[in-house]
């Protein structure tokens, strides 16, 4: 597979890989990101075909699976031997699916897509697909009203638990993004043929699943305990956030990646 993955790099440590959810960009990461470049070299990307990276090549489906492909691809590419990795969402569901073929170190998952029944998981497409489907004309509109407190608790309390703590300009960059993302319609159709299965094949990875109790998109209440149940050897860990809980409470999220992945060399050191 050959994919062109863009990236943002800095830090120094341990390898640690940060993965967005569906239709939005590694920048959503950068709270976190200043919380721990000080241990870790830090490698947030855009998946392929969000942000700035190009899709997956021509007949390649914007699947969970194709996705990993892509970013196992990518550790090759760029030197990485299991690194640590953490996603949201979407990027919650590649990261616990490369922790099943061993190619991490220690998988962290924030409110990870796949444990939703087939009601829920439409609820979530159609949520999505209608922030895309905003008519190009509206759109300075919608780009005015996220500049506006009020108009980001409108825009995104779906998905952000205190929408107010995102910048305006990280607001109107999501909505860009989203909007100009060419895989976004395939990766949500993709969900149709996506369910977290086989929990077992996980337990040689360090796992540990984090939601935010105020997660309206993936609903803690009904999803966070399927994840429980079917991982009950894996941390979970609530969040008083919500479904990205990165501007929400960035000083949380960074603990929880830190000890996934100091569990996962704490071994070593006995």
């Amino acid at each position: 597979m050959s994919v062109s993955i863009n990236y943002h790099r800095e830090g120094e440590g341990p390898a640690l890989v940060l993965l967005h959810g569906v239709g939005h960009h590694w920048q959503a990461w950068r709270p976190v990101i200043d919380l721990l470049a000080g241990e870790f070299d830090v490698i947030a990307c855009d998946s392929p075909g969000f942000g700035r990276s190009a899709p997956l090549s021509a007949g390649i489906e914007p699947t969970i699976p194709n996705y990993v492909d892509a970013f196992e691809w990518f550790f090759a590419e760029i030197g990485l031997e299991r690194p640590h990795v953490a996603g949201n969402s979407m990027g919650g569901a590649i990261t616990l699916e490369l922790a099943r073929r061993r190619a991490i170190a220690s998988a962290t998952a924030f409110s990870p897509a796949g444990f939703w029944t087939a009601a829920e998981r439409r609820f979530c497409q159609l949520s999505l697909r209608a922030v895309g489907s905003i008519p190009p004309a509206a759109r300075p509109a919608i780009e005015a009203l996220a500049c506006t407190r009020g108009g980001r608790v409108a825009l995104f309390s779906q998905n952000f638990g205190y929408p107010t703590r995102m910048p305006a300009e990280e607001a109107v960059a999501t909505l860009r993004d989203a909007w100009s993302a060419p895989a976004l319609a395939g990766a949500l159709a993709a969900f149709d043929r996506y369910s977290f299965q086989a929990p077992e094949q996980l337990r040689a990875t360090p796992v540990t699943i984090a939601w935010g109790r105020r997660d309206r998109l993936l609903p803690y209440r009904l999803q966070a305990p399927r994840a429980r149940a079917m991982l009950p050897w894996a941390t979970h860990v609530t969040l008083g956030a919500g479904h990205v809980p990165f501007y929400d409470d960035p000083a949380a999220v960074a603990e929880v990646i830190r000890a996934c992945a100091g569990s996962a060399v704490a071994p070593a050191r006995r």
